[in-house]
């Protein structure tokens, strides 16, 4: 099983001064997860390289089982300084694509052309997708075979405007997840702030926060055959 993991290549949190990126526990638990059911992981981002990690996500209280398993992992962290570059990505040679979030993918994912690419190769090859937290950005502009916006009539989750809100940031994002995906029409459900949740809608598995990383990447794996 091959499954590629799109990353953020984006650090700055808007004109804050702040820096940002994805959040490890959304990428460190996934990523284990697909480890440990013997998948083959490749890394690939915008700019390929180094992907930025949001420093808030490495903070004592953020800290998890997975992120505890990645310090400890020189080999990962060194995948991480060293991903891929989308552009020399091609869909057909992958089984899954799975997208961790953060505030980075709403500044570049979510309008990259070549993000846009390998994931209408994914949906239109009929393979796997799945996405958490702010990750589901980068399916707003993919279109389906028919030109249409592949999330129109999909039922799912990501983060949402109170959560956004509750972490303060919310005029530091250039657009709400939230609305954007009901603007594409989109189908969007969630739960309580920070509450594990997870859609699936066919090929399509969303997540609506960090806790619901795991959990993202397991109801993917479920999509296999066994």
């Amino acid at each position: 099983m091959n499954i590629l993991m799109i990353l953020t290549s984006h650090d700055q949190m808007g004109d804050t001064g702040e820096k940002t990126g994805l959040w490890l526990e959304e990428f460190a638990a996934p990523f284990y997860v697909f480890q440990d059911a013997g998948a083959t992981i490749t890394l690939a981002s915008p700019k390929g390289g180094a992907a930025p990690i949001d420093p808030r996500s490495e903070t004592e209280d953020a800290q998890t089982d997975a992120t505890k398993r990645y310090y400890e992992d020189t080999r990962v962290q060194e995948a991480l300084q060293s991903t891929n570059k989308l552009a020399d990505v091609e869909p057909e040679n992958f089984d899954a694509v799975f997208v961790p979030g953060g505030h980075g993918p709403m500044f570049d994912l979510a309008t990259d052309k070549e993000t846009q690419r390998v994931i209408q190769g994914f949906q239109i090859g009929g393979r796997p997708i799945g996405a958490v937290c702010h990750a589901p950005a980068a399916l707003l502009q993919a279109q389906d075979m028919d030109g249409r916006a592949m999330l129109a009539g999909r039922k799912v989750t990501g983060f949402s405007n109170a959560e956004e809100e509750a972490v303060g940031l919310t005029d530091a994002v250039p657009f709400l997840l939230e609305d954007a995906l009901k603007q594409v029409g989109a189908t969007y459900e969630k739960r309580e702030n920070f509450e594990p949740h997870v859609v699936t809608d066919g090929l399509l598995v969303t997540g609506q926060n960090p806790g619901s990383s795991a959990p993202t990447a397991k109801a993917l794996l479920e999509l296999f055959p066994k």
